[in-house]
């Protein structure tokens, strides 16, 4: 398959009249894949009101069949077009953080949108990206986009269009360039059907920010513990994983120093994803500062980066320092424990 590529500035006005959007639009209106730029991660989108769409984003991702996918829309009077009730705290979220990296999961109506992007689920995840390339895709498009992250699934999340392109291309119909993307983590998920409503992943709206508008809310407890069941089917899945194997190190950085001559002395190449601060104090085959531990928005938005970034240097291993589990640092930490497995030690 021939992927197409256009690059579009996101800066410039009226985006929707442009022959590079038109193009990606008319793929799209065709039931074609066509990659594009969120502020959270490069999304892989398709027409979520048909079944043959849908399925050539499982197809290109290798996605597993029982991984729902989010919605995109462009305007939030449509959400009604979708679901059975949009209840007082979700409409209170949607004022507040829409368009923005929240997805609300709402009871969907049946005989809408594709059942292979809700996967036979009564529920369905919808949100409005924050980014004028999606908004102006989805605008001229007049659609609902079913849109996962643009990679190859288990792999690092795209942030750029190369991070597309080594994945995809020539699986795909098209890539739109829009440049980096800004949160660098996907969006927090919300299920909204609860009367406390339930977080089943953490991401670029926290915790705190939630509860600032609606109040108390849970987080799911399969977030916190492997041996959980998740309540969302795609969280039981490996995420998110370099090459080599990741492992998270609880431990000052003099410890992880000497785990890492010890793994050398065994004959293993050793990674170190760290942070500014440290970058310098470690001794391995490849060191890469993730961000700043002064600003975790920094470490977020560089995550994945840092991550394919590994895969350069054909390490055996990787050890990660741990963050704060709090504010952003609550979807940086779920991130890397998906990407390592769940594997974490204390030394």
């Amino acid at each position: 398959m021939d992927t197409k590529r256009w690059s579009v500035d996101k800066n410039v006005d009226n985006l929707t009249g442009y022959p590079q959007i038109t193009q990606a639009a008319d793929l799209l209106l065709n039931n074609e894949v066509v990659a594009f730029p969120t502020e959270t991660v490069y999304g892989l989108g398709a027409n979520a009101l048909n079944d043959q769409a849908v399925a050539k984003i499982f197809e290109a991702k290798g996605r597993p069949a029982d991984n729902p996918l989010i919605i995109h829309i462009a305007d939030e009077a449509v959400v009604s077009d979708f679901v059975e009730e949009i209840p007082e705290k979700a409409k209170q979220l949607m004022k507040a953080y829409w368009p923005g990296p929240l997805t609300i999961i709402l009871k969907m109506k049946e005989g809408v949108l594709s059942e292979k992007a809700t996967v036979g689920l009564s529920t369905v995840g919808i949100r409005m990206p924050d980014h004028p390339v999606a908004l102006a895709l989805l605008q001229k498009t007049n659609l609902p986009i079913a849109a996962p992250s643009a990679n190859s699934s288990g792999r690092p999340s795209p942030t750029t269009a190369e991070h597309v392109w080594d994945d995809l291309q020539g699986k795909i119909s098209g890539i739109v360039d829009g440049g980096p993307t800004g949160v660098g983590l996907e969006s927090t998920v919300l299920d909204c059907t609860e009367e406390i409503p339930v977080i089943l992943r953490p991401g670029g709206i926290t915790a705190q920010q939630i509860e600032e508008v609606i109040g108390k809310i849970t987080v799911d407890p399969a977030l916190l513990d492997s041996g959980q069941k998740p309540k969302s089917p795609g969280m039981k899945y490996r995420h998110y994983a370099p090459d080599a194997a990741l492992v998270l190190v609880k431990g000052e950085r003099e410890d992880i120093q000497r785990l890492i001559f010890e793994k050398q002395q065994e004959g293993l190449k050793v990674g170190v994803l760290t942070t500014e601060e440290n970058e310098y104090f470690y001794q391995a085959d490849k060191v890469i500062a993730c961000g700043s531990r002064k600003n975790l928005d920094s470490v977020a938005g560089s995550l994945y980066d840092t991550l394919r970034n590994f895969n350069s240097a054909d390490l055996d291993l990787i050890l990660s320092e741990m963050f704060p589990d709090e504010g952003v640092g609550q979807a940086i930490m779920n991130r890397l424990v998906k990407a390592a497995g769940y594997r974490i030690i204390s030394i």
